[in-house]
């Protein structure tokens, strides 16, 4: 423990800055630009631990190590690959606890969470935010918290419980009006969880249930106005323009359940613009189902065709580069 650091304070604190920078870039285009660069970063850090390290500066640097590992998982779940995401996912969750940092764990939970329900395994996806729930239940904020309970009403709704559902979303929302209030300082991390994406996520809680419930109308029409402020909100952030993307999609997908084909084309086409910029292949593979939907229910629709082909032009499905 008195072994002098070959860290100095402001070099790790530089090591921190950095993946901050990398998270807000990876928010605003998308995870296939920077996902290497954190991949190199990630074994810099790695490599540091190899080296004895006094006490607080090994927690920090584990730390550290955890947020880029999820960030690696993060950006290669956004990517399109995901086995590689997962094994970042789990090496985050080892650094999170040699750090000795449970809300991050809880946070890196999430994060798998919502990769198991992209999967179409809701049922994992529930027991991953359950055991972040435990875990951190004692230590994590009130943002921290809402998020968790926002992520089990998605995984509720995806597994066809409208009761449980409907819970978490009111949980999810009462939690959140206490963020903040505490006065304690919220990482970096959990930042991102927004009223934008609070909206968001509960909206498309609503989304999925109306989908597992056959289409269900009574289901959209509670998305409706959830999504509409999400994506009032997220259109005046220019830093999260992934979930920006990401929300117009999904209100598009809402009126489509509503049978409101032309209303559905002005905000996929919106989502047109945005994908072109970010690097997200999760953003391009839900434009592109949402567009085949609407062109197999509404195929005779001027609008829909006109929107079809424009996606063709513009979004033409390739690998991606990685």
């Amino acid at each position: 423990a008195h072994r002098p650091s070959r860290l100095s304070r402001p070099e790790l604190d530089l090591l921190e800055s950095t993946t901050a920078m990398f998270r807000q870039w990876d928010a605003q285009c998308g995870g296939g630009l920077r996902r290497k660069a954190v991949v190199g970063q990630l074994h810099e850090v790695t490599d540091l631990l190899q080296e004895p390290q006094p006490g607080p500066t090994a927690q920090r640097l584990f730390r550290c190590a955890a947020e880029l590992a999820e960030l690696a998982g993060w950006m290669s779940y956004d990517v399109g690959l995901q086995p590689t995401a997962q094994k970042y996912f789990v090496l985050a969750l080892h650094a999170a606890k040699e750090a000795g940092d449970k809300p991050l764990g809880s946070y890196i939970l999430s994060s798998m969470s919502r990769q198991m329900i992209h999967l179409g395994r809701p049922d994992d996806a529930l027991e991953l935010i359950h055991l972040a729930q435990y875990g951190s239940r004692d230590c994590a904020t009130s943002r921290t918290q809402a998020m968790l309970y926002a992520m089990e009403a998605r995984a509720y709704a995806n597994m066809g419980q409208p009761s449980k559902c409907k819970r978490a979303v009111r949980m999810a929302e009462d939690t959140f009006l206490d963020a903040g209030l505490d006065g304690e300082p919220e990482p970096d991390w959990i930042r991102f969880f927004s009223e934008a994406e609070l909206n968001g996520e509960n909206a498309h809680s609503y989304r999925d249930l109306a989908y597992v419930a056959g289409r269900s109308p009574t289901y959209a029409s509670l998305a409706q106005p959830v999504m509409d402020k999400a994506v009032e909100l997220f259109g005046e952030d220019d830093e999260h323009q992934r979930s920006y993307a990401l929300n117009l999609i999904g209100m598009a997908t809402v009126h489509l359940l509503q049978r409101e084909p032309e209303e559905s084309t002005v905000l996929a086409t919106r989502a047109l613009k945005i994908a072109k910029k970010v690097r997200s292949e999760r953003v391009n593979t839900r434009l592109r189902k949402t567009v085949d939907t609407a062109a197999r229910d509404f195929g005779d629709v001027a609008d829909v065709a006109r929107l079809t082909d424009l996606l063709h032009e513009q979004l033409p499905e390739t690998a991606e580069a990685v």
